[in-house]
């Protein structure tokens, strides 16, 4: 193997640059050309395809956000897409290729790999999302800055005695709502794979307000209902001024925890050494402390499970 390429596809995840950094010096190590690809699968079927090296990688690992920049691509997963797809990289003599991304970036992979493209996935979302894998890089930063919101929230609601709704993101996922609220101490935690019952936590609520407290933090993970409703219902049962806040994007950018910075190093070095190994169709993975890898298909059928235990967890600690 003498070229290979990289893109970052989806939602774009710290951690993703320290990755990128860790292929191209692995590959350059190894004598191995990288070429970068920019907006993800858009950027392949528009061939915005540079060569990269030591210098392009140079001071990133610190920084948030791609510098290969991602996008969402509707055609490439199309039949015809696939295919101009594999003639470009064909084109440009790159004969492997690197996905940093969720399940939909892997999806593409695998089309990629059933064309006869040596593919490798690197997970990459803030969601956490992917079944394979424990931890996929950026959800430690994203989780933490969820976490210094929290706290920054729970200044201002202790201050006028309130009751805050902080929305944080994870589509289907409730990972980053879980273990914020966890880790922040929140009353209750509402995420989609739980049913919750408005009435209960409004009960907790009021025997909280009964005991003296003076504020009460409610974690709503983006796909478990509407934040406005949640709000709303929240004071008419209670009679407590509510607010709510949604930390949206903020969530995706800054400087990459240390974890993710290891996280995405480790699997970005894997990656390369998988390939020159002349392994293909594989993701890397992180499984009870253990770096391994595993094929492409049995990686996307793998269901995403929801910590229960810490679930139950929080609710105890919440009284």
């Amino acid at each position: 193997m003498k070229r290979i390429g990289v893109l970052t596809s989806g939602g774009d995840a710290p951690g993703m640059n320290a990755a990128i950094r860790a292929i191209v010096r692995t590959a350059m190590y190894n004598k191995v050309e990288v070429f970068g690809i920019k907006r993800g699968y858009t950027g392949l079927l528009e061939q915005d395809i540079e060569p990269m090296n030591i210098y392009s990688v140079a001071d990133i690992i610190h920084r948030g956000g791609t510098i290969l920049r991602s996008s969402r691509s509707e055609y490439f997963k199309t039949e015809a897409g696939q295919k101009k797809g594999v003639k470009i990289l064909n084109d440009y003599n790159i004969e492997s290729l690197i996905v940093i991304g969720g399940d939909g970036s892997f999806k593409g992979a695998q089309a990629l790999s059933n064309r006869g493209v040596n593919t490798i996935g690197i997970p990459g979302t803030i969601d956490n999302d992917i079944g394979c894998t424990d931890y996929s890089i950026g959800f430690d930063t994203a989780l933490n800055t969820a976490l210094d919101a929290i706290g920054k929230i729970r200044d201002t609601t202790s201050s006028h005695n309130r009751v805050n709704v902080v929305e944080v993101m994870g589509r289907d996922c409730g990972d980053i709502a879980l273990f914020a609220g966890l880790a922040g101490g929140a009353e209750s935690i509402i995420v989609p794979e739980q049913e919750y019952n408005l009435d209960i936590i409004c009960e907790k609520l009021l025997k909280g307000k009964d005991r003296g407290k003076l504020h009460s933090i409610i974690i709503l993970s983006e796909g478990a209902g509407s934040f406005d409703d949640l709000c709303k219902g929240i004071e008419e049962r209670t009679g407590v001024v509510t607010r709510g806040t949604n930390l949206g994007y903020i969530q995706r950018g800054g400087s990459p925890s240390s974890f993710d910075r290891i996280l995405a190093s480790r699997m970005g070095n894997m990656a390369v050494n998988l390939l020159i190994e002349g392994q293909s169709s594989r993701v890397t993975c992180i499984r009870d402390n253990k770096y391994i890898d595993m094929g492409i298909n049995e990686a996307l059928e793998i269901e995403k499970k929801f910590d229960v235990e810490a679930y139950k967890i929080s609710d105890i600690l919440s009284i």
